[in-house]
Formats: structure tokens, C-alpha cells, sequence
């Protein structure tokens, strides 16, 4: 299976990139209770104890509404960077595998979003580290206050290995994720029993949360064990509220198992699949309804509320060049008024 890897030429790079983020933060922020209680559930927090609305009880009780959107600040300023890494990096490994036809095969496009999601993950690290410190303590008895205060707080207290603890399961989290990605996009024709350029948006909406929710179903004991790294500080009440104590990965692994059961591996999965549909849906309603505007704008379509294009214009043509194109005939039009005014005397 192959795929072709094309953006619409008709944006330009700073509003494809300000869709997507602006989308991103919109989605995120709707969604972050569920985030909350992922992690509240992942980290093993005395919240997380009862089953998954149990936690939404424990958490309003004890931290108020505000308890929901603890670290969203701190996610929100993560997506940035995140997303410019993650999109230049995979452009740029895609284009690398491409054939003569602008072509790519599924599996390798997958590779390269996982590499990609590697390296952005590499340089906005600590701020996950700090999401995850602001979620787990409680709001009304703070030991952080705000992502640069979290940050420097634990390079000072604890080094800089902190801000990476956990790194390298964000490596080997990225393997099942490609997999459970590749083998849901690898059957995708069978499920709809016709060819992937026939698939419609809502059923590329649906296949999307499909391969999120297995792919994320497969890594996320990784993810699991990776929060309770970034949580668990020995400078920490009750260090960190980590339900076990470890000394690295593997013993974290081994912790998990031997006191909590295999099955702890996946605590918050049921809030992090209830989130994986608002989410998606948000972010691709979101996205698609500023890149609506953007084309309004740049005058390819008549509303920023219908697709319908712009009587007479080109669709072909770039930004800057259909721009041009309007200072001609703008041009034009004025010098032609002009000879038409000179001619009357």
C-alpha cells in the first residue's frame, strides 16, 4: 500500500502552522479533564484509587473544578514547538523516501512519523516533565507554580537527568505505536470493502480514531511507566504520590507488576479512549474550520463557511503567486481607468 504525502498549496506555511496549533490547544484544553485523570490513574495518586469516575468525584472534591486543568497550561505551551519539530522532521524524512511520483509506502510513512514524534518529544521533554509534576500534586497545597518555576525547581533540586527521566520509553513506546498504526491502516480497505482514495472525511475521521485507539492500546504500558518516572521524586511529599517505588525502568516495570498486577500497566486506558474521539473530532473540526478561514482570505473560496472556490480564480496557484496575479490585473485595470481618463480631453 502507498500513499501520497501532499499539503494544500493554497495555505501558506505559517497558517497551515497556526491551524494546527490553534486547533491543537483548542482540543486539548476541551479535553483535559480526561487528560487529568489519565494520569492521576497512570501515576497511581490516592485520586486514581476507585475506578474511573470514582476519580472525577476524588478530584472535585478535593481540588475543586480548577483540578481539571492543572499542567493544560504547561500542555499548551508543549504543542508548539512539538508540532513545528514533528511537522519539519517528518516533511523532511518522507521526502527522503518519495518516489519520482510524490509517492511513499504506508509502512515507511509511518516510520516517519514515528521518528519524527522521537525527536519532537527530545527537545519539549521537560515540559511533558512538568505536566506531569503540575497534574499529580495537589492544586490547593502546590509545591510548582507554572511551567518555568517547575522546570528550574527540578533542575535545581534534582539535576537535569530529571527533566529526562523516562526518555527512553518514549523510544520504545514509539515501536508498538508504529505497529498497531501500520496494522490498522494495512486493513482499512478491508473494513470498508472499498480503496483508501474512496474513503469519505467522516470515514477517515473514524479510521484515525481507530489506529489511535489500538496503536495507544499497544504502547501504553510504556506511557504508564514513563509517567510514574517523571512523577516519582524523593524531595517530594510521599514522593510524588507514586504508588510504587523504583530505582529505574526496569525495576518500575517489575514494581508495577509484582504489587499492582499486569493489568495496572493500563490504568486510565478507559479515560484516554473516551478522550481519543472529542479529541480527534475536535482537532479535525477545529483545524478544518480555520483553514476555511485562511482560504477565505487568501480569496480561493467565497465563504469561510463553504469549500465552494472563488468564481475565476486558479486553485493551482500559490499564495504569493495568485497575489501577484491580483496586483496585475489591479494594475491594469487602473492604468486602463487612466487611459480611458486621459482620452476624454
Amino acid at each position: 500500500m502507498v500513499v501520497s504525502v501532499k499539503n494544500d498549496t493554497r495555505l501558506t506555511s505559517s497558517q497551515s502552522f497556526l491551524c494546527a496549533g490553534f486547533a491543537g490547544l483548542f482540543s486539548k484544553t476541551v479535553t483535559s479533564p480526561l487528560e487529568v485523570v489519565k494520569i492521576k490513574r497512570q501515576v497511581g495518586t490516592f485520586h486514581g484509587k476507585g475506578g474511573f469516575l470514582q476519580t472525577f468525584i476524588v478530584i472535585y472534591q478535593n481540588e475543586g473544578l480548577r483540578g481539571f486543568w492543572k499542567g493544560n497550561m504547561v500542555s499548551c505551551l508543549r504543542l508548539f514547538p512539538y508540532t513545528a519539530v514533528h511537522l519539519t522532521t517528518y516533511k523532511k524524512i518522507v521526502h527522503l523516501h518519495m518516489d519520482e511520483l510524490g509517492f511513499i509506502s504506508q509502512w515507511r510513512a509511518i516510520l516517519a512519523g514515528g521518528l519524527a514524534g522521537v525527536a519532537a518529544a527530545l527537545l519539549t521533554y521537560p515540559l511533558e516533565v512538568a505536566e506531569t509534576r503540575l497534574i499529580v500534586q495537589n492544586c490547593r497545597q502546590r509545591t510548582y507554580i507554572g511551567a518555568a518555576h517547575t522546570i528550574s525547581k527540578i533542575y535545581r533540586n534534582e539535576g537535569l537527568p530529571a527533566l529526562y527521566r523516562g526518555f527512553s520509553l518514549t523510544v520504545l513506546g514509539a515501536v508498538p505505536f508504529s505497529v498497531g498504526c501500520y496494522v490498522v491502516y494495512m486493513n482499512l480497505d478491508k473494513l470498508w470493502q472499498e480503496p483508501s482514495f474512496r474513503f469519505t472525511p467522516l470515514q477517515n475521521f473514524i479510521n484515525g480514531c481507530i489506529a489511535a485507539g489500538v496503536a495507544q492500546t499497544l504502547s501504553y504500558p510504556f506511557e504508564t511507566v514513563k509517567r510514574k518516572m517523571q512523577a516519582q521524586s524523593s524531595r517530594l511529599p510521599h514522593f510524588g504520590g507514586v504508588d510504587v517505588h523504583f530505582s529505574g525502568t526496569m525495576d518500575c516495570f517489575m514494581q508495577v507488576i509484582r504489587n499492582k498486577g499486569v493489568l495496572s500497566l493500563w490504568n486510565g486506558l478507559t479515560a484516554n479512549m473516551i478522550k481519543i474521539v472529542p479529541y480527534s473530532g475536535l482537532l479535525f473540526t477545529c483545524c478544518e474550520m480555520c483553514k476555511q478561514v485562511c482560504l477565505y482570505r487568501n480569496g480561493y473560496i467565497v465563504s469561510p463557511l463553504s469549500y465552494q472556490p472563488t468564481p475565476g480564480v486558479d486553485q493551482s496557484l500559490g499564495p504569493n503567486e495568485l497575489e501577484e496575479v491580483r496586483r496585475y490585473w489591479k494594475n491594469r485595470n487602473f492604468g486602463s481607468r487612466e487611459s480611458s481618463f486621459g482620452n476624454r480631453w
